[in-house]
């Protein structure tokens, strides 16, 4: 009966240690540089009154009513090191989309073009949950972004526009699921929204959903 007891507890002690070095070794793997890119969906919240406030400011004009397109297509590029099984540090840039506009100018004529989110650069920290081969994860980081608004047409006066480029540092977030394919190949789906200039003197909040792959090396 003692021989018995020796040996189950001996297996035991071997399953627990098998089990510790495997989630050990699994940890291990999930570590280290990676690099990826996507692309998706973008929406955009664009702040019209913002817009109408730039309209007035034409010779002549005494009031707007401004109209947005507010989707459009948007990708990313990122590299990140995963420096602990549930932590990453990630620096990226998103190109998020070009937003039309349109603006009815009072006493008459009208404006139109685009608000065109690029140049948009961020750095994030990572919370990560693995799930085996898939994960779930949260981020929050500083995003430094640039809009440019090139609006043209006619105005009271004649010939009209706005044209103007704002610079940002702000805020960007989200949460997201992953898949590991294999030690090396990734996959990623994502929402995240970015805070932005607007390009006019205003803030905007643009979404992105999107689908990324990632390589770790």
């Amino acid at each position: 009966m003692n021989h018995l007891s020796a040996a189950l507890l001996l297996a035991a002690g071997l399953a627990a240690s098998s089990s510790a070095l495997a989630q050990s070794a699994q940890s291990a793997q999930s570590m280290g540089f990676y690099v990826g890119g996507g692309f998706g969906q973008s929406q955009a919240d664009i702040d019209n009154a913002a817009f109408n406030a730039a309209a007035r400011g034409i010779p002549g004009v005494t009031g707007a009513s401004t109209t947005s397109d507010e989707r459009d297509t948007g990708w990313k590029f990122f590299a990140g090191y995963q420096f602990h099984p549930n932590f990453a540090a990630e620096f990226g840039y998103a190109y998020l989309g070009k937003f039309g506009v349109t603006s009815a100018l009072l006493p008459a004529g009208v404006l139109t073009g685009e608000a065109k989110v690029e140049n948009n650069w961020s750095g994030d920290l990572l919370g990560i949950l693995p799930l085996g081969n898939f994960s779930v994860f949260g981020r929050l980081g500083l995003l430094w972004s640039e809009t440019k608004v090139t609006l043209t047409g006619v105005g009271p006066g004649g010939a009209a526009a706005i044209n103007t480029k704002d610079d940002d540092l702000s805020w960007k977030m989200g949460v997201g699921a992953g898949y590991e394919f294999t030690r090396q190949l990734g996959m990623r789906g994502e929402w995240e929204r970015y805070r932005v200039s607007d390009g006019v003197g205003g803030r905007a909040d643009v979404d992105l959903l999107s689908v990324s792959l990632r390589f770790k090396f």
